[in-house]
């Protein structure tokens, strides 16, 4: 095989198939995929869940991930948060004239290798190669389809007064660590927060009716997700900035930066809505695993007022927090 992708690759001919068949198919070994048709018949029951999203993150190898680890990640967190059982991915690469035939298999690696740890299957998929100075070197796109979990009802309009705001671990990791990397800016050890949320949300779901909402706070972080879910809400939500855990690379990097570590993106993070009730058990088992041994209640919805975002400090004033509205960290998945 070449050490390029060249645009032979792409054309549908002996090099695609090459391309398929010596480095796709071993990575996702399964039946339906083998079958290479233009679509996957699959065994479902119940309702489903659909997602789809696209990355063209720069760069595509930072640290804690990858582009293809994160197009798993990315796909199958957004099945979870409806509350369904992931199941199938597809997944269309966009490769650049170029690219090197070492990083797309470290790539390939790295998507087999995450969606094996969240139980999904790669079951079709297409592969495009673009003129050289069209891509910058790969973009992919996953779409996924999940079970729906029988008994569990994630909607903002079961959000209450005295709900308490979860997050399941030290938020903005992902933004800054990309950030980071691709300015090669301060050097220090900040890895992107990507991962899969399997055993997070499992955790959570455990309680059922009291979990009103849960999100994974992507591009605009936990500031931009919370604001989401007050838009069409009579009330309020409250955070206390003393409990919000932030890592001490990260605290450091946007001081320094200028940023805000609420606005920045994460990729393996749990924003969940839960009644005040159940809030310090699920906490509490959250610790239990590595992934979420951070885990705090961060703030509480309130009704002295409707649709908006507030921030205590330590001193006790109280600023709101709105959606973000300006490129604070571009390209980030």
């Amino acid at each position: 095989m070449d050490e390029y992708i060249s645009m032979s690759y792409g054309n549908g001919g002996k090099k695609t198939s090459k391309l398929i068949e010596e480095i796709i198919i071993p990575a996702f070994d399964n039946a339906e995929l083998s079958n290479l048709g233009d679509g996957a018949l699959l065994e479902t029951s119940g309702s489903l869940a659909f997602s789809t999203d696209s990355f063209v993150i720069y760069p595509y190898i930072f640290p804690g991930g990858d582009i293809g680890k994160l197009s798993v990640c990315g796909t199958v967190n957004d099945l979870l948060m409806c509350g369904s059982k992931p199941k199938y991915l597809s997944l269309s690469l966009i490769l650049e004239e170029g690219f090197k035939i070492e990083d797309f298999k470290k790539i390939i690696n790295s998507i087999s290798k995450t969606a094996k740890s969240a139980g999904v299957k790669i079951v079709t998929g297409d592969t495009k190669v673009v003129d050289k100075g069209h891509g910058h070197g790969i973009y992919i796109n996953t779409s996924g389809i999940g079970e729906r979990i029988n008994g569990i009802q994630l909607n903002t309009s079961r959000i209450k007064p005295g709900d308490k705001v979860i997050v399941s671990g030290s938020v903005g990791n992902h933004g800054i660590s990309v950030l980071c990397a691709r300015e090669n800016l301060l050097e220090s050890s900040i890895n992107s927060d990507c991962a899969v949320l399997n055993d997070v949300v499992n955790i959570i779901l455990k309680y059922k009716d009291a979990v009103k909402v849960l999100r994974d706070p992507t591009r605009g972080g936990i500031a931009t997700t919370l604001n989401e879910f007050t838009e069409k809400m009579n009330y309020s939500i409250e955070l206390y900035e003393d409990n919000i855990p932030v890592d001490e690379n990260v605290k450091t990097a946007c001081d320094l930066l200028g940023l805000d570590p609420l606005y920045s993106a994460n990729e393996g993070k749990v924003l969940a809505i839960v009644s005040s009730e159940a809030s310090s058990e699920i906490i509490k088992d959250l610790k239990q695993i590595e992934l979420s041994k951070n885990a705090a209640i961060i703030g509480e919805v309130v009704d002295y007022a409707s649709s908006k975002v507030f921030i205590k400090g330590p001193l006790g004033g109280t600023r709101i927090l709105d959606k973000l509205n300006f490129d604070n960290l571009p390209r980030i998945c």
